[in-house]
């Protein structure tokens, strides 16, 4: 497999996960894969219809990949089980995180979804769910959250994360540092969570901390803002987020990523070069853009611009392409 040294362009295609139309490798996806580089893809309901298409697409997407002379892509789905499951019958379906009672259900859950995406040639699941929802509010997650108390939700989470991993799929934990304590949807717009960081660490962060005890591929940040955290920039956005808490004080030295960065949280109040500046400075390794439109080229060139003209800006860009190129080497074949 292709290690860094990555050309500049390489680094910056890798630095992207995006979604696309259609059940094959189109042209569109081509363009997407021979000349953005991106460093993976995200599947949807319009990418998915049987297993034997899924397994082409996925095969198309590799080999394709390999004849362009770039890496191997991340391939990710959103397969949580329960409300949020792209993968319909004749895969296994669950009832979702709330409905869990022991830990034998997180490690059926993970077995059985890992195996069912290795056959198919997904290698990212973007689960567990880390978020405690409260149930004394509305929480956005409580259909989602494995439960109310930090503590259940970190020892199933780890189950899921430790079976998804130990079965060759990279786990991913979401949303952090925690959206269960919100109420709004940020596919809609920015919701706010106003905690201090001593509460947060208290109970929202608890599930992310056993997640990185337990060498968690990937964190994705929330699209919320914490006004107490970071008073200008939400989570997805937010060097003090993902770097001094979640690097620094956590010590977290795995694959950090957006939520999409097409949801409304964002569109709605940050231009896509914005978005793209504050993620490279945050050290944020991977944007994901979930539909298809111009954002992605965009965000393309931005960071291309960006690790072109600054030294320090491509250093940084290459400790990310390190962290994305050794995922992809433990956990994907040739």
């Amino acid at each position: 497999m292709q290690t860094p040294p990555l050309s500049n362009k390489q680094i910056a295609g890798q630095r992207l996960m995006v979604g696309f139309d259609g059940t094959d490798l189109n042209q569109d996806l081509k363009f997407l894969i021979g000349h953005i580089k991106i460093g993976g893809v995200i599947l949807f309901a319009q990418n998915l219809e049987t297993p034997d298409q899924i397994k082409n697409l996925c095969r198309g997407i590799q080999d394709y990949a390999g004849i362009c002379g770039h890496p191997p892509l991340f391939i990710a789905i959103d397969q949580e089980g329960g409300q949020v499951a792209r993968l319909k019958d004749p895969f296994t379906q669950f009832p979702g995180n709330p409905h869990m009672q022991h830990e034998a259900d997180a490690i059926h859950f993970a077995e059985v979804t890992a195996a069912e995406l290795n056959q198919v040639g997904i290698n990212m699941n973007m689960a567990p769910v880390m978020d405690v929802a409260p149930q004394d509010i509305s929480s956005i997650m409580a259909k989602r959250a494995f439960g109310a108390d930090p503590n259940w939700v970190s020892r199933l989470g780890v189950k899921v994360i430790e079976n998804l991993q130990q079965n060759n799929i990279m786990a991913v934990a979401k949303h952090f540092p925690g959206i269960g304590r919100t109420t709004m949807d940020s596919h809609l717009d920015l919701p706010v969570l106003n905690a201090d960081l001593t509460t947060i660490e208290r109970f929202d962060l608890i599930p992310f901390a056993a997640g990185i005890q337990h060498d968690v591929s990937g964190m994705m940040l929330s699209h919320i803002f914490y006004p107490k955290l970071d008073n200008q920039w939400p989570a997805s956005l937010s060097r003090y987020i993902a770097h001094d808490i979640l690097r620094k004080r956590m010590g977290y030295d795995g694959l950090i990523m957006t939520d999409d960065l097409d949801m409304g949280a964002i569109t709605k109040h940050y231009e896509i070069r914005i978005s793209i500046q504050q993620i490279l400075a945050a050290d944020i390794d991977l944007a994901l853009l979930c539909h298809k439109g111009p954002n992605i080229e965009i965000a393309y060139e931005e960071i291309l611009k960006t690790i072109s003209e600054s030294a320090d800006m491509k250093a940084r860009g290459i400790e990310s392409a390190k962290r994305i190129m050794g995922l992809k080497t433990k956990y994907i074949s040739a």
